[in-house]
């Protein structure tokens, strides 16, 4: 492959396949280089007692204390995208990669879309909120920040886990686990790490994590806060196709409930478990 065909085939999954995994590991990964290589520049002009993503953090970062945030609002959105390090995005950008696209094999590409930026902003208000309740943190309020996508991909997972809690992942040396365990186990390290070196970046975790919960819990309930982000048809177009003996919401609940079942026998025993009739139906749902 050429350079120019791998560069087209980069811009075609990132900004054109309409795959929201792709489309936020580019933004992240576009964001992160281009940070890396101003902090090269900033570094070679002489500027050698602060890094330059200091200098970024310190508007395009979410601050803790309250005064700035009004000032600084934007950066509810803008701090999900910037990262520490190379190990920060590329931990972050593996973990968006594998949940991300379990999640967007059952949910559609607007639901990933609400829960990503909703998570992120739901991970920022619980790291405000800790460091301006709990007294260890009180002192140091006015300075903290919180930078990174971990929020964001919190939400994805357990938004993941809460609809599928038995899907079954395999993971290196350790073989096929139940995904409720893996994500489990993420979200106690979190709960430690609220008192070692990264408090902030443990709370705003676990905001992601409630965001993601919530919202499938919602949704099983059948409110759809990704609903926002449903575009308004501006033809309206009348068809007289409903069955006979019923009508055609008669007929959409009937789907809605086989989806449903599908849905709790996955539950159950496993997408594993599902027939090639099972999974054409889910997948079609998904896509409708």
């Amino acid at each position: 492959m050429t350079k120019n065909n791998l560069l087209a085939d980069l811009k075609y999954k990132v900004f054109r396949s309409g795959n929201p995994v792709f489309f936020y590991i580019g933004i992240n990964t576009i964001v992160f280089v281009a940070v890396a290589l101003f902090g090269v520049t900033y570094f070679l002009a002489g500027n050698t007692n602060i890094r330059f993503l200091d200098y970024a953090r310190e508007y395009f970062a979410f601050p803790a204390a309250l005064p700035k945030i009004p000032i600084r609002f934007y950066t509810v959105l803008t701090y999900q995208f910037l990262h520490e390090d190379i190990f920060h995005i590329l931990f972050n950008m593996l973990w968006l990669f594998w949940m991300g696209n379990i999640f967007i094999d059952f949910l559609k590409p607007r639901q990933f879309h609400f829960v990503y930026l909703s998570g992120g902003v739901m991970g920022a208000l619980f790291f405000a909120l800790a460091f301006n309740v709990f007294p260890p943190f009180i002192p140091s309020a006015y300075a903290a920040t919180v930078i990174g996508s971990s929020a964001s991909v919190m939400a994805i997972a357990v938004a993941v886990t809460t609809l599928l809690p038995d899907y079954s992942i395999s993971l290196m040396f350790i073989g096929t686990v139940k995904l409720r365990y893996v994500v489990l186990v993420y979200l106690l390290i979190d709960l430690i790490g609220i008192g070692y070196s990264n408090p902030g970046g443990s709370f705003a975790h676990l905001g992601g994590a409630f965001m993601g919960f919530i919202y499938i819990k919602l949704l099983q309930n059948g409110k759809d806060w990704s609903g926002i982000f449903k575009k308004k048809s501006k033809l309206k177009v009348v068809r007289n196709d409903a069955p006979k003996g019923g009508s055609k919401n008669a007929a959409s609940k009937v789907n809605q409930k086989e989806v449903d079942m599908i849905l709790d026998k996955i539950s159950k025993s496993g997408y594993d478990k599902l027939s090639k009739e099972e999974k054409e139906t889910l997948f079609k749902a998904s896509k409708s």
